[in-house]
């Protein structure tokens, strides 16, 4: 790719994430840096664990997001009751035409954006049945597969703290997710602009920015941004650093974690630092990059021990140190 070509998609890429901001700034007061991690997410193709308590305008960011990129948008209230085939679709019985057939109905799964909300408020059962839609970017339904239409998006929320009747996350389930995004309360100025913004008559509404097509060509920059080898390098040691218990360990995962991250966390890191260099204006990779996102893609992915929680050190911490 000439150099001309390159200044070009970074101008456009620079252009319309600014553009996107923009809008998205009419509906939700702050949140930069959530915005940039959810962003990230969509132009990896990834999939988002929002962290965060009630009332933080979690659906409304999301809802927003879908209208500026001109996407299908659904959104699915997990509870203790829900059903797989209440994510994904049922098979009933058709006598429309005549004959008696069986006719596949589409669950909300068959969205560009999916938020579930309270994701950990439903059994492991039901969880499951997002698995092979976040990592196969398809639904089976009596032994027929269908699709997903792309960009596919899965943004799941839980609440942090209300833990009575919630299911934790298995492990596989979190590592098919790239980011875990943190929520935090908004800033003094920031709550007194979110009054001023909701209190009134004249709320704004955000206007589309780009669509589906635009999206997956974005999509397709990002993995054609390159790498050099001595950053791979870097990402897999970051990543065998967080393994206890194994000769590259790093002193405070030795100390402090139970298990480590796996081989879904480096291509995660690679994929997400490629996103943060074009966001930033680079075409290139460095280690600044992959430090910038390895929390996002890492503290969901470790699992610390009885003494890191006795003695309040938290997955952050342990990322930090190892990223030192």
């Amino acid at each position: 790719m000439s150099q001309d070509r390159i200044g070009e998609y970074l101008q456009q890429f620079a252009a319309t994430r600014q553009q996107m901001m923009e809008q998205l700034r009419k509906t939700i007061v702050g949140q930069t840096g959530v915005i940039e991690q959810i962003l990230a997410g969509i132009f990896t193709r990834g999939h988002c664990l929002l962290i965060g308590v009630p009332g933080l305008a979690k659906t409304l960011l999301v809802s927003s997001l879908s209208e500026i990129m001109e996407l299908s948008f659904k959104r699915i209230q997990f509870t203790p009751d829900l059903m797989p085939t209440d994510i994904t679709g049922t098979m009933i019985l058709d006598e429309s035409s005549g004959r008696r057939e069986f006719r596949f109905v589409a669950g909300p799964i068959f969205a560009n954006i999916l938020l579930a909300d309270e994701i950990n408020r439903t059994p492991p059962k039901t969880q499951a049945a997002l698995l092979e839609a976040m990592q196969e970017r398809q639904v089976t339904a009596a032994g027929q597969r269908y699709d997903l239409e792309a960009p596919f998006f899965v943004l799941a929320t839980q609440n942090p703290i209300e833990q009575e009747g919630t299911y934790p996350l298995p492990e596989a389930q979190l590592d098919r997710f790239m980011f875990q995004v943190i929520l935090d309360y908004p800033n003094f100025t920031e709550e007194v602009n979110i009054l001023k913004q909701t209190t009134g008559s004249g709320i704004q509404k955000a206007s589309p920015v780009m669509n589906a097509e635009e999206i997956r060509a974005f999509q397709s920059l990002v993995r054609d941004v390159p790498v050099t080898d001595f950053v791979f390098e870097q990402v897999v040691e970051m990543v065998q650093q967080t393994r206890p218990n194994t000769p590259k360990a790093h002193e405070m995962a030795q100390k402090y974690l139970s298990y480590g991250a796996g081989p879904r966390a480096g291509q995660n890191l690679i994929l997400a630092a490629k996103c943060h260099a074009l966001m930033h204006g680079k075409f290139s990779v460095d280690r600044e990059d992959v430090v910038a996102v390895s929390k996002w893609v890492l503290r969901h992915r470790i699992v610390r021990n009885f003494r890191a929680e006795a003695e309040g050190i938290t997955a952050d911490q342990i990322i930090s140190a190892i990223c030192s």
